[in-house]
């Protein structure tokens, strides 16, 4: 089952990522947006961050808005 969520996980690399919310002791600021750029062993987002960050995504602790492109615009593909 884990293997099929990671296989999941890596269909968003190359996508926009907004945080919203990141349990760290010195978060991304929330609004912050993103590209994903990997998927670690461990299910966390890889992230480049608009403001030169690296921090990742961790999925179970963390809320952020995956977008995809849709005919009006970014269309929000995952919201955690």
């Amino acid at each position: 089952m884990f293997k099929e969520l990671l296989t999941y996980q890596k269909q968003n690399i190359g996508k926009r990522i907004r945080i919203i919310s990141m349990i760290d002791p010195f978060p991304i600021p929330s609004g912050t947006m993103g590209i994903i750029t990997g998927v670690d062993d461990i299910g966390q987002y890889q992230v480049n961050w608009d403001n030169g960050s690296t921090l990742s995504v961790i999925p179970d602790e963390d809320e952020y808005e995956i977008f995809g492109d849709g005919e009006g615009g970014e269309t929000v593909l995952e919201l955690k």
